[in-house]
């Protein structure tokens, strides 16, 4: 018997990508809406009246006219080996990698403890409204394991992959180019297309793994080129000097991935703040991928993303909180933050183009676009809704609202867990662990 479930209430609807022209022509939302869930899979869009005369059948839950039912929102690049150490005070990119983060991926080595972290990571981030991660694991083929394992629990889509690093990190934590290789193989064969699971080849980033390691992987995704592959570039100017004295004979950081076929339409590298005029271009004939992470681009002293300018040049670019270096696990806070950086570039997102990178544009980028990220039929049922009155103060906002804009700005701005009235995961409601 079909699981039918008919959601009444305003809905957002994408009809394009805001970034591209006109946030009026590309997103909207429809005050008298209704969504029909059937099976995991949204089956009709329509308006709430003619669903209900169509389907009276269906189990029917209503939101009132203060709440907003969203895509659930896709969180493009995180660590979830860092939910432990998530707003440490006081370092940068690689202060920050020595005395929080590898200390903190060492206890991973523990697959009790992997298993817990997983759980207890996947479990905050649902309570934020987050349905989808991309996630970088440790070197511990276990801790990939754990992951998947709690999404699979939850019926979660989710993106991870085995970080890989061969040098300039505790030799705990140090794998070599071929156990890198075998070990990355091993878990595509074992998940990528495992039910909700897809894999993402993964190695930090330059400075952690040699010319060798980097020509490992890129041969390993050259034989799985249907994966992903995630890293960082240009976090940091002094990380950006780091690369250039470790690999002197190549024209720029991104070339240290270039060099060894780590480029392409299915790359996804995080941060981008300070790209060179040529990595741009090379970004933009390839198709790959850049993650916008501003409450770690902030909380670490990174810099400012240029979100217009790289949008501008159409390049797929998606949002993030990069957790641990994210100070917060919401997609609420990290459009709040993407909206402070626009301001501070001269170039403030409108809540549309927010909402539109926190799910389909961060979709895109995982190109998992034809499968989550809007409320369209045949997509996923992976939904969260919204209450934007959530607190007194953000009530008392959107009470003074012009139009539903105006009030889902201000959970933007204002919002945390309590605006996160409901979350759907294929279909079924989330109960809070």
């Amino acid at each position: 018997m079909m699981d039918t479930t008919l959601l009444v209430g305003p809905v957002l609807r994408f009809d394009g990508n805001p970034m591209d022209g006109s946030w009026q022509d590309a997103v909207r939302i429809d005050t008298a809406g209704a969504v029909l869930v059937c099976d995991g899979v949204i089956k009709v869009v329509g308006s709430r009246d003619t669903l209900l005369q169509d389907h009276p059948q269906a189990a029917r839950i209503e939101y009132a006219d203060d709440h907003l039912i969203c895509p659930g929102f896709v969180d493009a690049h995180v660590h979830y080996p860092q939910t432990g150490i998530i707003a440490s005070w006081g370092k940068r990119l690689i202060d920050w990698l020595n005395e929080y983060t590898f200390p903190e991926e060492m206890r991973l080595s523990d697959p009790a403890y992997a298993q817990a972290v997983a759980a207890r990571y996947l479990d905050l981030t649902r309570a934020h409204g987050t349905t989808t991660v991309a996630s970088y694991c440790t070197i511990h083929a276990h801790s990939v394991d754990a992951l998947f394992t709690a999404a699979a629990e939850r019926n979660q889509r989710v993106v991870a992959g085995k970080t890989c690093m061969d040098r300039n990190a505790p030799e705990g934590l140090c794998d070599t180019a071929q156990s890198a290789y075998d070990d990355s193989k091993t878990l595509i064969e074992r998940w990528h297309d495992n039910g909700r699971a897809s894999y993402a080849i993964t190695p930090r980033f330059t400075p952690t793994s040699t010319n060798d390691q980097l020509a490992a992987l890129g041969a390993l995704w050259a034989e799985h080129p249907d994966c992903l592959m995630q890293t960082h570039l240009s976090e940091q100017v002094d990380e950006i000097a780091w690369v250039r004295a470790l690999r002197p004979e190549t024209r720029d950081y991104l070339d240290t991935y270039e060099a060894h076929g780590l480029i392409g339409e299915r790359a996804v590298f995080g941060h981008a703040i300070h790209l060179e005029p040529r990595e741009i271009d090379r970004i933009a004939e390839t198709g790959a991928a850049l993650i916008h992470c501003p409450t770690s681009n902030t909380f670490i002293g990174s810099g400012l993303f240029d979100m217009a300018g790289l949008a501008a040049r159409h390049l797929p670019v998606g949002l993030a909180t990069d957790t641990g270096g994210g100070s917060s696990f919401s997609m609420l806070r990290t459009m709040a933050a993407a909206y402070e950086i626009g301001q501070l570039r001269g170039t403030p997102l409108h809540a549309a183009e927010l909402i539109w990178l926190a799910t389909a544009g961060s979709a895109r980028t995982l190109h998992l676009a034809d499968k989550i990220g809007s409320i369209s039929i045949g997509y996923e049922a992976d939904i969260t809704v919204l209450d934007l009155s959530s607190t007194p103060a953000i009530a008392q906002r959107h009470a003074q609202a012009k139009d539903m804009w105006e009030s889902l700005f201000a959970t933007i701005m204002m919002g945390d867990d309590r605006a996160i009235a409901d979350v759907w995961i294929a279909g079924i409601k989330s109960v809070a662990a």
